[in-house]
């Protein structure tokens, strides 16, 4: 890695230890289902959130609330407290597309459908409250 590398990637690093986040990645799920379910919880409060990911009836919510429920156990670690009601909420939350995997189905007359298997990855940032009216 040469030297202007290190040092941008040092300051990402640096930046990344004040944030308590959570990643999921290669979520066999395509992303357009997965943005769905996290367009409910954007800007919300976590707890409020977690109430809205629990009784929704998407496949893919159930994975989005461990995942914010690792977000806050991190922002707890990093903060040597626990949280509080109304404390926290998901400052940022994104779903990118992973690598997708293409398969072949067997179709009439010797020819061969493609399939686009899809794939997506979640990051969830939470924050607290006081420094969004900052």
């Amino acid at each position: 890695m040469g030297v202007r590398k290190k040092i941008s990637a040092d300051k990402r690093k640096e930046a990344l230890k004040d944030v308590a986040f959570a990643k999921l990645t290669n979520i066999p799920s395509s992303p357009r289902k997965m943005r769905l379910v996290a367009d409910l919880v954007r800007g919300k409060e976590v707890f409020r959130a977690l109430g809205i990911l629990k009784f929704s009836n998407k496949e893919a919510a159930a994975r989005l609330e461990k995942l914010l429920r690792s977000a806050v156990a991190n922002w707890e670690a990093k903060n040597d407290r626990k949280a509080e009601s109304g404390e926290l909420y998901i400052s940022t939350i994104f779903v990118n597309c992973a690598p997708m995997l293409k398969r072949l189905r067997t179709a009439p007359q010797g020819r061969g459908y493609r399939i686009r298997k899809r794939a997506n990855h979640v990051t969830v940032i939470v924050d607290t409250i006081d420094n969004k009216v900052k």
